[in-house]
C-alpha cells in the first residue's frame, strides 16, 4: 500500500459520509421518511440498493471458494434462489407496496387478529431486529476481518482486527443514523457501482497476467469438470477426488434445491414471497409499477451482473494457488489482489471492498432498527408519541444495535454451516409465506405453528442417531412441517371478518383463496391477470439463466452459444415489458 492508496480509501469515506450528510433533513420528517424514503424512490435506485445490500465483503471470497471446490457449476448452490426471487418480483412486489406498512413484520397485525397476531409481531420483531440481525452483521464483520488480515498482516492481527472493523462499523452507523434509507440507498448505489468496478478490474488483471494468459490460457490451464455451468447428476453429494472435482449431486439432492429449498425455507434476503430489506425497498418504491421493476432489476443484476468477475478470479486461483486446501479455496482471492493490484488499483480494491462491506451493515442497521421502533418500541412500549421522537429515538438504536453487532463479533471465530442451519430451521415456512397473500384462512396460529415446528424437527434430526444431512433433511422437516400448521389452520378459529374484509379492501390480494371475500364486495377490483403473472415468472426465470449462461458463454470464448442464449433472454424480458403495461396499475391508495 502506497500514499495513493491511502488516498483512494479515505476519500472513499469522505464521501461516503457526504452523502449521508447531505440526505439528514429528507429524512428527518417521520419514521416513513427515515425507514421508507416517504415512499419516493426510483425503481433503479431501489434495485440497486437491493443488490448493493446482498453483495457483502465476503461474498467474492464465498464464489471463489464455491468454484475452487465445484467448479463453476458450484454456483448453483444460490443459483436456484432465484425461481424463488422471481416469484417474488410478479405475484408479492406490488402487494408489498400496496399494503401501505414500515416494515414486513407490521403485516402481521395487518393480516391477523388477536393476542396470537400481537405475540407473533412483537416476537419477529426482537428474533428479527436484534437476534438474527446481529448475527449477520457479524458474520459480515468475520469477512470483512479476514480481509483485512490478508491484506495488511503487518498493521493487521487477530488481537487488533476488532478495532479496524468497529472503525468501519462507526463510519457507516453514523451515516445511516444520520440520513435514514434515502442515505443509505444513495450510498448503495455509490458503492455498488466502485464494488463491482474494483472486481471487474482485478478480474481482467488476473486472467490477462504471464501466469494465466488470457481465457484460453485459463481454458487450457483446468481441467474439463472446472468450466462445466450445470452440476452433475448421480452419485455421491459433494465434490470427488483427483480430475472429478465438479459438483456432484444426487437425484434427491438436486430435488431439493431446484423443487423445494426456494419456496420452503425461510433465509434472509431470499424470502418466499418477499420480506426483510427486500420488502423493505419494495415498499419504499414511488408506486407498484417501480415496485415490480426494482425487484426484477434486482434479480436480473443479481444473478447476471455480479457473478462473472468472481468466478473468473476463482477459476484463476484453482490454476495460481492448488496449494490451498478445499477449506480455504475463498482466500484465493485475496492473495490475488495481493499478488497482482499494483499501485492505486490496490487501494480501489480495498475500497470496493469496504464499498461491499459497508451497503450491507448500512441496510441492516436500518432495517433492524426498524423492526424494533415500529414493532416493538411503538408498537407496545410507547406508542403516540410524535413522529420526530420516534426519529431521534430510531438513530440512537442504529448506533446501539452497531455496538451489540460489534460485541457479537469479539465471540465469533467461526460459523460453518450456518446458512445450512437457517434453511433447516426455515424449513416449511415459506409455504405459508406465499400464501397467507392468496389464503383467507391463514391466521397467525398456524404462521406461529410454522415458525416453531422446524426447530423440533431439526432437533430430533441432528441430535437423534439419523445419519440424514442437508439438504436431504428438506425432504423430512418441509412435510412434517407443512402438515403441522395445517392442523392449526383447521382446529384454530380464523382471523375476525372484519379484518380479513379491511385487508381484502386494502390489498385488493384476488385470487381463489379470497373467493368469499370477491363474491361479498364485487365493488372492488381485485388484481387480474394471474395467469400472465404466471407466464411472466416463466420468462423471467428464463431471462435471467440465459442471461447468466450467454454473459459466461461470451467470456468463455463460445460466442454463438453466448449470442443465443442472450437472444432467447431478450426475447423473454421482451414479453414480460410488453405484459407490465398489460396488467395495469390500479395503484391502490391505502387508508390507515
Amino acid at each position: 500500500m502506497h500514499i495513493i492508496d491511502w488516498v483512494i480509501i479515505v476519500l472513499y469515506f469522505i464521501i461516503s459520509l457526504g452523502i449521508g450528510l447531505y440526505y439528514y433533513r429528507k429524512a428527518s420528517g417521520s419514521t416513513e421518511d427515515f425507514f421508507l424514503t416517504g415512499r419516493k424512490l426510483p425503481w433503479w435506485l431501489a434495485g440497486l440498493s437491493m443488490v448493493a445490500t446482498t453483495f457483502a465483503a465476503d461474498t467474492p471470497l464465498a464464489v471463489t471458494e464455491l468454484v475452487g471446490q465445484n467448479g463453476i457449476a458450484g454456483n448453483w448452490l444460490w443459483w436456484n434462489m432465484m425461481i424463488g426471487g422471481m416469484l417474488t418480483v410478479f405475484f408479492f412486489a406490488k402487494l408489498w407496496r400496496r399494503a401501505g406498512i414500515l416494515t414486513d413484520v407490521e403485516f402481521i397485525e395487518l393480516r391477523y387478529s388477536g393476542k396470537s397476531a400481537s405475540f407473533l409481531r412483537g416476537f419477529k420483531s426482537l428474533y428479527l431486529g436484534i437476534f438474527m440481525n446481529c448475527i449477520i452483521m457479524g458474520w459480515v464483520n468475520l469477512a470483512m476481518g479476514k480481509i483485512l488480515l490478508g491484506m495488511f498482516p503487518e498493521y493487521v492481527n487477530e488481537n487488533n482486527v476488532i478495532y479496524f472493523l468497529a472503525l468501519a462499523m462507526f463510519i457507516t452507523a453514523v451515516y445511516s443514523a444520520i440520513s435514514g434509507l434515502w442515505g443509505v440507498a444513495v450510498t448503495d448505489a455509490f458503492q455498488f457501482v466502485l464494488a463491482m468496478a474494483g472486481c471487474i478490474i482485478l478480474a481482467i488483471i488476473v486472467v490477462n497476467s504471464p501466469e494465466i494468459g488470457g481465457i484460453s490460457g485459463l481454458e487450457a490451464k483446468l481441467p474439463e469438470w472446472a468450466l462445466r455451468f450445470t452440476p452433475q447428476i448421480g452419485g455421491e453429494t459433494g465434490t470427488s477426488s483427483g480430475a472429478s472435482g465438479i459438483l456432484m449431486m444426487t437425484v434427491s439432492t438436486f430435488l431439493a434445491f431446484i423443487g423445494i429449498q426456494w419456496w420452503a425455507s425461510w433465509y434472509p434476503g431470499a424470502e418466499p414471497g418477499g420480506g426483510g430489506y427486500v420488502a423493505q425497498r419494495m415498499m419504499s418504491a414511488k408506486d407498484e409499477k417501480n415496485s415490480l421493476l426494482a425487484t426484477l432489476f434486482f434479480q436480473v443484476a443479481h444473478y447476471c451482473i455480479r457473478p462473472w468477475p468472481w468466478i473468473l478470479v476463482g477459476l484463476a486461483a484453482i490454476v495460481l494457488y492448488p496449494e490451498l486446501s478445499m477449506a480455504d479455496k475463498g482466500l484465493g482471492y485475496v492473495k490475488a489482489m495481493n499478488q497482482f493490484l499494483p499501485v492505486g488499483l490496490k487501494g480501489l480494491l480495498l475500497a470496493a471492498f469496504f464499498a461491499a462491506y459497508m451497503s450491507t451493515i448500512s441496510t441492516h442497521l436500518n432495517w433492524g432498527t426498524s423492526y424494533f421502533i415500529n414493532d416493538f418500541y411503538k408498537r407496545f412500549i410507547q406508542p403516540g408519541k410524535p413522529e420526530k421522537t420516534y426519529v431521534n429515538i430510531s438513530r440512537v438504536m442504529t448506533i446501539v444495535f452497531m455496538v451489540i453487532s460489534v460485541f457479537v463479533t469479539m465471540f465469533m471465530s467461526t460459523i460453518s454451516g450456518v446458512w445450512a442451519f437457517v434453511i433447516e430451521c426455515g424449513a416449511g415456512l415459506g409455504l405459508i409465506l406465499i400464501l397467507r397473500w392468496y389464503w383467507w384462512r391463514i391466521n397467525a396460529i398456524s404462521e406461529i405453528t410454522a415458525t416453531v415446528t422446524p426447530f423440533i424437527v431439526y432437533g430430533i434430526l441432528h441430535f437423534g442417531n439419523f445419519n440424514i444431512k442437508f439438504p436431504e433433511t428438506l425432504f423430512i422437516i418441509v412435510p412434517v412441517t407443512t402438515i403441522a400448521w395445517l392442523i392449526a389452520v383447521f382446529v384454530t378459529k380464523p382471523v375476525e371478518p372484519r379484518k380479513l374484509e379491511l385487508f381484502y379492501k386494502r390489498v385488493h390480494p384476488g385470487g381463489i383463496g379470497w373467493k368469499p371475500f370477491k363474491e361479498k364486495h364485487p365493488e372492488i377490483k381485485a388484481d387480474r391477470g394471474y395467469l400472465v403473472l404466471f407466464i411472466d415468472w416463466v420468462l423471467g426465470i428464463i431471462l435471467v439463466y440465459m442471461y447468466l449462461f450467454g454473459i459466461g458463454k461470451i467470456i468463455l470464448g463460445d460466442n454463438i452459444a453466448g449470442i443465443i442464449y442472450i437472444l432467447l433472454g431478450t426475447i423473454a424480458g421482451w414479453i414480460i415489458l410488453k405484459h407490465v403495461n398489460y396488467l395495469g396499475w390500479d395503484d391502490v391508495k391505502f387508508t390507515k
